[in-house]
């Protein structure tokens, strides 16, 4: 168990290295707040359209910390994904993509009605190149880029508990931390120099996610499925530093570029407020065959600003999404037929994210399926996930996002804690 513990932890640390050093979005969106929100769900739950309603007894659930006290295995579990983005306005279509690591974590039951978890996994993604073309009043060419890199990722410790039968709370506490940087350059034709601003932020704080499901059985045979999650304001700090100067459009050497002294604007620390997020879900299912099910979350996204990074053409508006999905397992306990014993899971999303650019809201649209696919002769399973997806539009010369997305999850049980007996 010891060694089990020591590799869990230098994988987290590993991960955490990993995540900090490179992009997880490609897209130009990330821009606005604190980046991209990268998916808080395991693979097997992004394949259901994102839902995370659905608790079980073998499964780590990111992102209701009620579903612990419903372990009965101890569960090692780690995913990545791999999308490809194809970004486009009304003249030009560019490709990129981007692979990235998306949680890491283990969980186990300390008696049958409790039970604890603990990882590691992105949670906001800055990456992108955006250029921009005009001309002055003389009439020369001025190009401006615009560059962000970074993230957060968050640290998480939650515990569920049984209550009574059938219901089950439980509550996660959050650390948030990492570094973003913003550069923006500005170059004239004909002019041997160039302008350039950096702006960086170091970003750290707390939150936390309360969550309570309860599943009664109806006629013996199937089982209700609701749950409500309430993940509090993010209250983050932001310690920024910003440089200004200029450089050489020829060798690209940075020339006067000095520290911008941000005490007298009160920049040098500030606020970053995550609204509250508040997710309702309610779905049927049949044990071990079947499960179908829908939830709706809500953030006051209106109310969250960065006064540190400001665009004159990014505002904000209270966000939603709308999320089905399911399962299908034709005979988990089949010994003649591998594919029987497949999980086939399907979803679909829709949501309103909150960014408004150029007085035009950002939706984003996604459909998901999946396998779960056993491993060896017990609960461990490999999970493989697929999204197709849309975001953003090409209107008020904005840029539309389609990607494609495949995620591999591993889920592996475990006995902790049992006294060995000699026959």
């Amino acid at each position: 168990m010891v060694k089990k513990i020591v590799l869990l932890i230098l994988c987290l640390t590993a991960i955490a290295s990993y995540s900090q050093s490179g992009n997880g979005t490609v897209s130009p969106y990330s821009f606005g707040g604190i980046g991209d929100f990268r998916p808080q769900t395991t693979i097997e739950n992004q394949a259901m359209g994102g839902l995370s309603m659905y608790t079980d007894s073998i499964h780590v659930n990111l992102n209701n910390p009620a579903a612990y006290g419903k372990l009965r295995l101890v569960t090692y579990t780690a995913g990545g994904g791999h999308k490809e983005v194809k970004l486009k306005d009304f003249t030009d279509k560019e490709s990129s993509s981007v692979t990235t690591l998306e949680y890491i974590a283990l969980a186990f039951p300390i008696s049958p009605k409790f039970g604890i978890g603990f990882g590691v996994l992105p949670y906001t993604a800055v990456g992108y190149n955006v250029f921009s073309q005009t001309t002055n009043v003389t009439q020369d060419t001025v190009v401006n880029q615009f560059t962000g890199d970074g993230g957060l990722n968050k640290l998480f410790l939650s515990a569920g508990y049984e209550i009574t039968k059938n219901l089950h709370v439980g509550a996660t506490v959050n650390y948030s931390f990492g570094n973003i940087e913003y550069q923006s350059v500005q170059s004239i034709e004909g002019v041997q120099y160039g302008t350039i601003n950096i702006r960086e932020s170091e970003i750290s704080g707390y939150d936390f996610n309360y969550g309570a499901t309860y599943t009664p059985r109806i006629k013996n045979k199937y089982t209700l499925f609701s749950s409500v999650t309430v993940n509090t304001q993010a209250n983050l700090v932001s310690s920024n530093t910003e440089r200004l100067g200029s450089f050489s459009l020829s060798t690209g050497e940075e020339i006067e570029v000095r520290d911008v002294n941000l005490e007298p604007s009160n920049l040098r620390n500030t606020e970053l407020k995550i609204p509250t997020r508040t997710t309702f879900g309610l779905g049927l299912g049949r044990d071990k065959k079947w499960f179908i099910g829908a939830e709706y979350s809500l953030q006051a996204v209106s109310s969250f600003r960065n006064d540190f990074i400001d665009p004159e053409n990014i505002a904000y508006e209270d966000a939603n999404t709308l999320r089905v999905g399911g399962y299908y397992v034709p005979d988990y306990a089949s010994f003649t037929s591998y594919l029987k014993r497949i999980t086939y899971r399907a979803g679909a999303r829709t949501s309103k994210t909150g960014l408004i650019v150029n007085d035009t809201s950002i939706h984003d649209f996604g459909i998901t399926f999946g396998l779960g696919l056993p491993v060896g002769g017990g609960f461990s399973n490999m999970n493989i996930g697929f999204e197709y997806g849309k975001r953003g539009t090409t209107v008020a010369n904005l840029i539309e996002e389609t990607y494609f997305k495949v995620s591999v999850g591993l889920s592996f049980n475990d006995k902790w804690f049992q006294k060995r007996k000699i026959n």
